[in-house]
């Protein structure tokens, strides 16, 4: 059956390439407590995620790649979340001082780096980022996160359609589920950015060290 899947895309003209570019980015999208600590009701059991997360952070640190953060923050009854607040009631979670937005002991952000509060599920909507990467040079974007078929999803389209290429790390990313984890994977490999694997991930940044 993917293999029919496979070959009617490739048919149909989808799949296309996308070349790395010389100054990438590491963007990790909603890595936080919400999805990692067992007594919230986002919790995900995506821990793998995670650890993978570090390595690619570890690597990134290492060779000079920009590391990007995001997280999600709303006003008490999240006035400033509009419709999307309403379209999903478990936003609440994301209360500004919850702790439900904060990153994990283990991936805490350096005081260098970019970090995002965000309201909807792009990195890129309502923020600077894309006029920051673009100040800096950045014309390729590692994306990680979760979850896969929301926030990764809405930021790798972003991403394309601001003129960065997106490169999503599927070892570093998660989702409540597996099918709409691997569902969102196919779609994005065949119509807005390149999937990769977490070795080829770290490969790709110990080039531009």
């Amino acid at each position: 059956m993917q293999d029919d899947l496979d070959q009617d895309y490739a048919a149909a003209g989808f799949g296309g390439r996308l070349a790395f570019g010389k100054a990438p980015a590491l963007l990790i999208v909603d890595v936080v407590m919400a999805y990692l600590d067992p007594t919230s009701p986002l919790y995900a059991g995506v821990e793998d995620a995670l650890a993978s997360n570090e390595r690619l952070v570890a690597a990134a640190r290492d060779a000079g790649v920009p590391v990007i953060f995001t997280n999600i923050a709303y006003q008490p009854g999240g006035i400033d979340g509009g419709q999307f607040y309403r379209k999903v009631p478990a936003l609440k979670a994301f209360a500004r001082g919850s702790g439900n937005g904060a990153f994990p002991p283990m991936l805490q952000p350096k005081a260098t780096e970019l970090v995002l509060t965000k309201q909807y599920p792009s990195a890129f909507f309502g923020t600077p980022l894309a006029s920051t990467l673009h100040t800096l040079g950045i014309d390729t974007l590692l994306i990680t996160g979760f979850s896969t078929s929301g926030c990764v999803r809405a930021s790798a389209l972003d991403a394309l359609c601001h003129g960065f290429a997106p490169f999503v790390v599927r070892d570093a990313c998660g989702d409540r589920d597996r099918r709409p984890h691997e569902q969102n994977l196919f779609d994005m490999a065949a119509k807005m950015a390149e999937v990769v694997g977490e070795d080829e991930a770290i490969s790709l940044i110990r080039q531009r060290r």
